[in-house]
């Protein structure tokens, strides 16, 4: 079906547009934007008076297996495949209503993202463009070890690598340093060390892969830098040699502001286990220190949750948002950040990120304009996923032509 979009202000994943315009698209990709589209056909027409177009929002880390249980870790440990799968299509569901075409999922047991990745490209079930790590690899008793393959030493993390590259993995998820949901474990200590990172870096590398790295502590970071990840997850303790390393190397960070932001506001209170929640309290300010120090020098930040931590629902992608926002963060470098960026650091740019011509058709319409307030993008009004409208929430019925 073609769809043509008249009067609609857009941002194209790098910069609003100063006037309204048009978009013609279909299944096939987008077709044409601006004048050339007045005198074009389309089976459908929608007037985007008051709306902003978007690239649909990318989130580049997710787990989707889990649903913002207080302690997701202890349920994953009584969980069976099948528990896993049945909330990952529901969580699926809920990214893509909230204006999410793709999402990179970085930890699922069993390689349940895998699998539902498949199930998505098939068609069997809706959900946006899943990136897959499936079973992260750690070294043993490190940071989410009963999601993941252990291994030790270079040899077996090859092995693993190539473990998980078989089963179709999209990237390659690793723990560089401990993190605050494992009891026992030190965010700030270096796990995997430097030759184990390189060696899953060069695996990943030789298969056209990516890699991402959870990394919290300033020598796990620094090992993550030198081995040649793509993405450091969380940047917790950065400082100027760190950043400068990023910049040279052209490491890219996805600061999962949400995950501590929701720890502390729940607390106790709300189930979360004591360990996680002393652990939030040392490093919630030097998280928000360090992702302000990266951002004005520069570095190029991807905007990711960790959605499935406590509290940190899938389908609330803007509270990443508006926290970068709130953190020192301008509205415009956040949109590219969810969109053409995001798109850079999973090596998909080419097909989709931004709205240009030629490129897929995933399109977020809201209300408003997140431009000038970020929480515009709650406004959700239509979801284009490879042309196709797979949510709508308005009285604004396109007119059939």
């Amino acid at each position: 079906m073609k769809t043509k979009v008249t009067n609609v202000r857009l941002f194209d994943g790098y910069k609003l547009h100063p006037d309204k315009t048009m978009i013609v698209f279909d299944e096939k990709g987008i077709t044409v934007i601006g004048k050339n589209a007045d005198g074009i056909d389309a089976d459908q027409v929608i007037d985007g008076e008051g709306l902003t177009c978007l690239p649909g929002l990318m989130d580049c880390h997710v787990h989707l297996t889990m649903d913002g249980n207080p302690d997701p870790f202890r349920e994953l440990s009584d969980d069976s495949e099948a528990d896993g799968s049945f909330r990952a299509v529901v969580n699926a569901r809920k990214q893509l209503e909230a204006g999410v075409t793709t999402v990179r999922n970085v930890g699922a047991q069993y390689n349940i993202d895998i699998a539902l990745r498949n199930a998505i490209e098939k068609g069997v079930i809706e959900g946006p463009r899943v990136l897959a790590s499936g079973k992260p690899i750690v070294m043993t008793g490190g940071h989410g070890h009963n999601m993941a393959i252990e291994a030790d030493g270079v040899d077996e993390i090859r092995k693993a690598a190539r473990t998980q590259l078989k089963a179709g993995a999209d990237l390659l998820k690793l723990m560089a340093t401990g993190g605050v949901m494992t009891p026992n474990v030190d965010p700030g200590a270096a796990q995997l060390d430097e030759d184990e990172l390189r060696c899953a870096c060069t695996e990943a590398s030789k298969a056209g892969k990516t890699t991402a790295a959870h990394a919290q502590g300033r020598e796990g970071i620094k090992n993550a830098i030198l081995a040649g990840i793509t993405t450091i997850e969380h940047g917790i303790y950065l400082d100027d040699e760190l950043i400068q390393m990023m910049l040279t190397s052209g490491t890219y960070l996805v600061p999962t502001l949400s995950a501590p932001f929701f720890i502390a506001e729940n607390g106790v209170e709300g189930g979360i286990p004591q360990h996680a929640i002393e652990k939030t309290k040392i490093v919630m300010e030097d998280h928000k220190k360090s992702f302000l120090q990266a951002y004005e020098a520069g570095v190029k930040i991807a905007a990711g949750t960790d959605a499935g931590t406590p509290f940190n629902l899938h389908g609330d992608f803007p509270k990443e948002l508006e926290l970068m926002v709130e953190y020192g963060m301008d509205e415009v470098d956040v949109l590219r950040s969810a969109t053409a960026i995001a798109a850079s650091a999973m090596d998909i740019l080419k097909e989709t990120g931004s709205v240009e011509e030629g490129k897929r058709a995933d399109l977020l319409f809201v209300e408003g304009n997140p431009v000038e307030e970020i929480s515009d993008v709650r406004n959700v009004v239509y979801v284009f996923k490879n042309g196709k409208c797979v949510a709508k929430n308005n009285e604004k019925t396109p007119q059939k032509v």
